[in-house]
């Protein structure tokens, strides 16, 4: 399985309802779940973003539709980060030419 941060922003309707998220954070990692992915953590963030989920997916169509279904309900928006561990870093510097 692949590991991904998936970055999350609060919309203008999120932060309306900010007391309903840790609910959503709840049912947000049941779609992921639904759709072949998991969520491994979720942290809320300082910064340009407002909080991410550190989750695994079998590939990259599973965790954008996972992505995509949480920000189809307009609370959040996304983006998606791949990422590699030390071990396939490694991996993937010993195969450069």
């Amino acid at each position: 399985m692949a590991t991904y941060l998936v970055l999350f922003r609060f919309t203008q309707k999120g932060l309306e309802t900010i007391k309903e998220s840790p609910l959503r954070v709840e049912k947000a990692k049941g779609v992921f779940n639904e759709l072949g992915a998991k969520v491994k953590e979720f942290y809320a963030l300082l910064g340009e973003y407002d909080t991410v989920f550190i989750a695994e997916a079998p590939n990259d169509e599973t965790i954008a539709k996972a992505a995509m279904s949480v920000a189809s309900l307009r609370n959040v928006q996304t983006d998606i980060l791949r990422a590699f561990t030390e071990k396939e870093f490694r991996e993937i510097v010993a195969g450069l030419p």
